[in-house]
């Protein structure tokens, strides 16, 4: 009778047969495939949540595979199952799809044909990656004890494109997925390194919109009239008075003004002036907090200018929260599979937001960050995502596919 392994031993043989260097050199032979399907979907940017020319591409780079398609109904979002040749758990891998409102002015061969959208934030490189993976995947069937669920989302810039996929029943068309993970390039970081880390890595994200009621008047004696506009400039201190005043600093917050408007002529004080800002938080509780104490503030100071303030906040993404055991799994797995030098924990979280925290509120996963910083760039220096002159290192594709695909290996191994 042969006595078994511990269980930590066990499951340090597991990892081990992610053979990074296959699926490393797998990844390298199929990029000419994922770079034709990341430029063509470039050239072809769309916005939003109905991407018919994306989602076709997206069909037809999984055509051929042993992968069951299933087209959203609500938006143009893609789910591929791919089932293992053993049965066991759901792991679930997301890309999103969605362009930006922008005129590319990067000077790439390749760039958008479509006036005014762009893929200024790598969303092509996303689709590319997690369809080569499939492939990779596909030729590892009889290596999976279980479904891979492939995510393809539209309507990630604002427009809550994975909320959508969720009530379509996402998480119910295989069995409720154990584990999920979504990629992010960015030009910021050294072309191939992967950054993730437990816990908050994203922010919530608010819109603030005020609008503050006066009397008009005669610009020349404002004493017979309620000026509307210092008051809303007065709100601008007292917003960043009230974040550093009222919220622990361990538990941060970010308030920006992002547009102030009034009046239409030089000699005409308005009736009325309008604010609009953002609300950044890490936690939820936060959040709520922040909300409250914004529409204090900006009600009250227009009330010491004898006006009046309507406030309206708008509610974006929840903060996007990593399972502490998978976050610091994605960094193992990238340091095995691509190297010590490609990985590293993310020292802090970023102030930006995103929809994929609809997902991680339901199922345990993380988001991670794969750089892409042109060669010869100073990242620091780089034109940043969502830049209309922002450049993505193509080589750094071959990281996001091995990446993917080893993720869903390591937990899905038999």
């Amino acid at each position: 009778m042969t006595t078994p392994a511990p269980r930590h031993r066990r499951r340090a043989a597991r990892r081990s047969q992610a053979d990074p260097a296959g699926l490393l050199d797998a990844a390298r032979m199929l990029q000419p495939r994922t770079v034709a399907l990341r430029r063509a979907i470039h050239r072809h940017p769309e916005l939003g949540l109905s991407l018919p020319g994306t989602q076709q591409a997206v069909q037809q780079a999984l055509a051929d595979l042993p992968v069951k398609l299933h087209a959203g109904s609500s938006t143009s979002s893609v789910v591929g199952v791919l089932e293992g040749d053993k049965p066991g758990p759901t792991v679930l891998l997301r890309a999103d799809m969605d362009a930006l409102p922008l005129r590319e002015e990067s000077g790439a061969a390749f760039s958008s044909e479509i006036e005014g959208a762009m893929h200024a934030c790598g969303h092509d490189t996303h689709v590319a990656m997690l369809a080569s993976a499939a492939r990779l995947l596909c030729e590892r069937r009889a290596e999976l004890a279980g479904t891979v669920l492939l995510m393809f989302q539209p309507g990630e810039e604002g427009y809550h494109g994975a909320r959508y996929m969720l009530e379509e029943g996402l998480l119910e068309m295989a069995e409720s997925p154990e584990r999920a993970l979504a990629l992010h390039v960015t030009s910021t970081l050294d072309c191939g390194r992967v950054q993730s880390r437990p816990g908050p890595i994203m922010a919530s994200s608010d819109t603030l919109r005020v609008t503050v009621t006066g009397r008009g008047g005669h610009a020349s004696a404002p004493q017979n009239a309620l000026d509307p506009v210092p008051a809303t400039a007065a709100m601008v201190g007292a917003l960043q008075t009230m974040v550093t005043r009222s919220l622990n600093v361990f538990d941060p917050a970010v308030v920006t003004v992002t547009r102030i408007s009034a009046g239409v002529t030089s000699n005409v004080i308005p009736e009325t002036a309008e604010l609009e800002g953002t609300i950044r938080a890490l936690s939820e509780a936060t959040r709520a907090r922040v909300r409250e104490e914004a529409a204090r503030v900006c009600e009250h100071v227009a009330a010491a200018h004898g006006c009046t303030a309507v406030v309206n906040v708008e509610h974006g993404y929840p903060v996007t929260v990593n399972d502490a055991a998978v976050g610091s799994r994605v960094v193992e797995l990238a340091r095995e599979v691509l190297g010590p030098r490609h990985a590293e924990l993310m020292p802090d979280p970023m102030m930006g937001s995103e929809d994929f925290s609809y997902v991680l509120a339901k199922v345990p996963g993380a988001m991670a960050f794969l750089g892409a910083c042109p060669r010869g760039t100073d990242p620091e220096s780089a034109a940043a995502n969502h830049s209309n002159r922002v450049m993505f290192d193509e080589s750094s594709l071959v990281h996001g596919v091995a990446l993917y695909a080893a993720f869903a290996l390591d937990a899905l191994r038999s």
